[in-house]
C-alpha cells in the first residue's frame, strides 16, 4: 500500500475534547473521527487494527467449537418484554416504534434474540452442548459517552451464547470459554487478569471480567499475588475489623464550614483527615431515601449498595428535593437526626471522635460519636476494597490495588432467559428442561482502545505485532529527486508485499522529519529506510518500533530475513 494512495490522515495536535492518551492517539493517527457523541467513523487505518482483532476472536472462538451467527441489530420490544428486560433495562436500551406502533430496540445485547432462536431450533439433549457467536454493532445510550471508543455509544462486540442440558455442562462451557478469551488476549499480547465480577444487567449468578492492565482503567482490581487471588474492587467481601471502637473522648461540638460540602473541603476547613471523617449518602430507596454512611477516605461500592434491603436498582442519588425531606441539607447530611433508614459501613463504625455533617448548610460536628450523639445504625459492607485491606482468600496477606480497562465478561446465565421464555430440551429421561445458558462478551472496539493504553511512548503508539495495521512501513528519503532511490523502493515493496508481508510504503513528497513522525506515530512495528547511502552500502535501515533497535541489513536476502522474523513474532 502507498501512502499517496491512501487515506493516512494524520493529525499534529491533540483535539482538545481527547480527554485519555487512547482517544487523543486514535484521533492523531487518523484511526477514527466522531460523527456525534459516542459514534466514530472507523477510517482504513484504525479499520485494519480492527479487523485483526476481529480475526484472532475468531480462530479462537472456532477452536473452542463455537460456531458463527448474524443477529438483528434491530430487536422486537416483545421479546425484551417476554424476559421482562423491556423496564428493567432503562435508558441506555434505546426504544423506538416503526410505521405500525409496534415497539423496537436497537440492540445493546442480544440474549433475548438467540434465546428465542435457538427454542425454535433445538429440541434433544443429543443437539447439546451448543455456542454460537457473533461479531456485530451494538448500541447503549450512555448518558456520558467518553474516552472516545472505550466508552462510547455505538460500538463493535463479540458475544457468544452456550447451550447445556445441566449446570455440569453449563460450567464445561463456561471454562471452555474463560480458556478461549486467556488464549485471544495471550494471542494480542497484552497484559490481562481475569477477576470476580458483577452480572449486572445481564443477569446470572457468577461472572469473570477480563480487564487489560493500565493505569488509565477505569476499574479498581485487587489483586492478592500471595493467595492467588483478583476481584473487582466493589466486589472484594470486607468483614468488620476485629478491633474494638475507642470509647468517646471529648464533647460534641457544632463548627462552622462555609462551603465545605465535600471531604476534601471539609478537611482543609478544619485541619483533619479523611479517615477522621464520615460521609453520608443519600441514595432512592423503594419507601423513600436510604443514608448510607462510609469513612471519608472510603469509597462506595455501586454493587455493594444496590444489594441494602430497600435500596433501588439500579442505585441513584437522591434529588435535591428529596435530601431536604430528608431532613439534611445537600453536602452536609451526617447521621445525626436524619430522618430516614441509615445502613453504615464497617469501617465508619468503628470511628470515634469523628467529624460528620450537621444537616444544616455551612455547618459540621466535631467529635461524634456512635450511640452516644446518634443511634448505632444497621451495619454492612459497603465500600469497595483498598490497597492495604486483607485479602479474604485462604493464607492472602494485603491486597494490591491495580487499574484495568473491562475488555470482556463472561457470565453463568442460568436459566434466567430460557425460564422467562419457554426455551426447553428434552434430556435423557424425556423430560421438557429449561436449558442452562453462558453469555460471552468482548468489546472489539473497546480492545483497540485498550492495547493503545498498554502500548504507546511519547512518539506515538507502539502496535504489538498481532495487531499492527502494517507489518514494515518502507520509508525511501528522495524517492522524489533520486531515481535510483525510488526504483529500490518500488521494488523492495512489491517483493515485501508479493511475500506476503503488509507493508506501507510512504511515498509522500515530504520532508523525511514528517514522515519519520507520521510513522512513529501510527505505530508500525518495523521501519525500512532506503536512501542514496544505505544504497550505496547495498543496504537498507531496519528499525524496531518498541525498541528503538537499529541496523544495516543487505538488501540480498532483505525479503526472506523479513519474512523470518514477521513469521517469528506470535500472532
Amino acid at each position: 500500500m502507498r501512502v499517496s494512495r491512501y487515506l493516512l490522515a494524520t493529525l499534529k495536535e491533540s483535539p482538545a475534547n481527547a480527554e485519555v492518551l487512547s482517544h487523543q492517539l486514535m484521533l492523531r493517527a487518523g484511526m477514527i473521527r466522531r460523527v456525534a457523541a459516542g459514534v466514530y467513523n472507523w477510517l482504513p487505518l484504525g479499520l485494519r487494527v480492527l479487523r485483526r482483532v476481529e480475526t484472532i476472536i475468531r480462530e479462537e472462538m472456532d477452536r473452542a467449537g463455537a460456531q458463527e451467527v448474524l443477529l438483528p441489530a434491530v430487536q422486537p420490544g416483545e421479546l425484551w418484554k417476554e424476559s421482562g428486560r423491556w423496564e428493567e433495562y432503562g435508558p441506555e436500551l434505546l426504544r423506538f416504534t416503526d410505521r405500525h406502533q409496534r415497539d423496537f430496540c436497537i440492540g445493546p445485547t442480544h440474549e433475548e434474540i438467540i434465546t428465542a432462536l435457538i427454542k425454535n431450533e433445538v429440541r434433544s439433549y443429543r443437539q447439546l452442548p451448543a455456542n454460537y457467536y457473533q461479531i456485530q454493532t451494538k448500541f447503549r445510550d450512555e448518558i456520558r459517552p467518553r474516552f472516545g471508543v472505550m466508552r462510547g455509544r455505538e460500538f463493535i462486540m463479540k458475544d457468544a451464547y452456550s447451550f447445556d442440558v445441566d449446570p455440569a455442562g453449563m460450567q464445561q462451557s463456561f471454562d471452555a470459554m474463560h480458556g478461549a478469551y486467556t488464549a485471544i488476549f495471550t494471542r494480542m499480547q497484552l497484559q490481562f487478569t481475569s477477576v470476580q465480577a458483577d452480572p449486572g444487567a445481564i443477569g446470572g449468578n457468577f461472572s469473570s471480567e477480563f480487564h487489560v492492565l493500565a493505569d488509565s482503567g477505569e476499574d479498581a482490581i485487587a489483586t492478592c499475588p500471595a493467595a492467588n487471588y483478583a476481584a473487582n474492587a466493589e466486589l472484594v467481601p470486607l468483614p468488620p475489623p476485629a478491633e474494638q471502637r475507642p470509647p468517646p473522648g471529648a464533647a460534641l461540638e457544632e463548627v462552622s464550614t462555609p462551603g465545605a460540602a465535600t471531604i476534601t473541603d471539609l478537611c482543609a476547613a478544619c485541619g483533619t483527615t479523611p479517615e477522621r471523617t464520615v460521609k453520608t449518602l443519600l441514595v432512592k430507596g423503594e419507601a423513600g431515601p436510604v443514608a448510607l454512611v462510609l469513612r471519608g477516605d472510603h469509597d462506595l461500592s455501586l454493587v455493594k449498595a444496590e444489594a441494602v434491603a430497600g435500596v433501588r436498582t439500579p442505585l441513584q442519588f437522591a434529588d435535591a428535593a428529596e435530601v431536604q425531606a430528608a431532613g439534611a441539607a445537600k453536602g452536609f447530611a451526617g447521621p445525626p437526626g436524619l430522618a430516614v433508614k441509615v445502613v453504615a459501613d464497617h469501617g465508619a463504625l468503628q470511628l470515634a471522635d469523628f467529624y460528620c455533617g450537621a444537616n444544616r448548610a455551612d455547618m459540621h460536628y466535631k467529635n461524634a460519636n456512635w450511640e452516644r450523639d446518634m443511634p448505632l445504625p444497621e451495619a454492612a459492607d459497603l465500600r469497595k476494597a483498598a490497597a492495604g485491606d486483607r485479602c479474604p482468600a485462604a493464607g492472602g496477606g494485603a491486597l494490591e490495588i491495580r487499574r484495568g480497562i473491562e475488555v470482556g465478561h463472561i457470565f453463568q446465565l442460568g436459566q434466567k432467559y430460557s425460564r422467562a421464555m419457554n426455551a426447553t430440551c428434552l434430556n435423557e429421561a424425556g423430560e421438557a428442561v429449561p436449558m442452562f445458558m453462558g453469555c460471552y462478551g468482548i468489546g472489539v472496539t473497546r480492545l483497540v482502545a485498550a492495547c493503545i493504553e498498554q502500548n504507546h511512548d511519547e512518539r506515538g503508539i507502539i502496535w504489538p505485532a498481532p495487531l499492527a495495521p502494517f507489518d514494515v512501513c518502507l520509508v525511501p528519503i528522495g524517492y522524489h529527486k533520486s531515481p535510483a532511490v525510488r526504483q529500490a523502493a518500488d521494488a523492495l515493496h512489491q517483493s515485501l508485499t508479493k511475500a506476503g508481508i503488509q507493508t506501507l510504503l510512504d511515498d509522500r513528497n515530504e520532508r523525511p522529519g514528517v514522515i519519520f513522525a507520521d510513522m512513529e506515530l501510527i505505530g508500525i512495528p518495523r521501519r525500512l529506510v532506503l536512501s542514496g547511502q544505505t544504497l550505496d552500502k547495498s543496504a537498507a535501515e531496519h528499525t524496531v518500533r518498541r525498541s528503538g533497535e537499529t541496523e544495516m541489513l543487505p538488501l540480498d536476502g532483505l525479503v526472506e530475513e523479513l519474512r523470518r522474523r514477521v513469521q517469528a513474532s506470535p500472532r
